[in-house]
């Protein structure tokens, strides 16, 4: 009987150790980042600049029990102005019609400093399950001694799945756009308190 007591003390002492709390992202240390290969040869790159998101992290076990994010279509930014307003139109994020990119985790496998999220993209009216990887998770006390997290969030998607189509065949072979779209996500948060 005592040691059942031991073991459920430890295990009720261990549960509160262990718990995620909210954390607000730090914009001006975080990027929404894309790459896509254009004319087979180059990687063009871009970036989301509004967007929200919802993050629960446990920073004794570094894993995430919440991971939302809900990006702005209308603020792509690839540098250059003429590409970003036929990224929005129709040929691609329709952005009139569907302004909103969503992500929605469903589960989260930790392994370290690392781990795998799986959950929900929706695209232009379009839902498909999606697998990203979170690299290098750490955490520390800021100058004003707030818990603060940092990571990465990388994947890889098939635009075509979102229905974001537009396209055009080289004279020699392969198109202008790639279908593959890499995701780079950087991400610093602070603890909410």
């Amino acid at each position: 009987m005592r040691f059942l007591s031991k073991v459920l003390f430890t295990s009720l002492i261990g549960a509160s150790l262990a718990y995620a709390a909210p954390y607000n992202i730090d914009g001006s240390h975080s990027e929404v980042g894309f790459s896509v290969k254009h004319l087979m040869i180059s990687n063009v790159k871009g970036k989301f600049t509004s967007y929200d998101t919802k993050i629960d992290f446990d920073a004794a076990t570094k894993s995430f029990n919440t991971l939302e994010a809900v990006i702005k279509v209308e603020s792509i930014d690839t540098g250059i102005e003429k590409r970003d307003n036929h990224l929005r139109s129709e040929d691609f994020f329709y952005a009139q019609e569907f302004p909103l990119i969503t992500f929605k985790m469903k589960s989260y496998k930790a392994d370290g400093d690392e781990g795998v999220a799986i959950g929900d993209l929706t695209m232009r009216g379009v839902t498909k399950e999606v697998k990203l990887d979170v690299e290098d998770i750490a955490t520390v006390k800021d100058f004003k001694g707030n818990e603060r997290v940092g990571f990465t969030i990388k994947g890889k998607i098939n635009r075509m799945d979102y229905g974001l189509k537009w396209n055009q065949a080289l004279e020699l072979g392969g198109v202008a756009v790639s279908e593959d779209v890499k995701l780079v996500i950087e991400v610093e948060a602070v603890e909410s308190k």
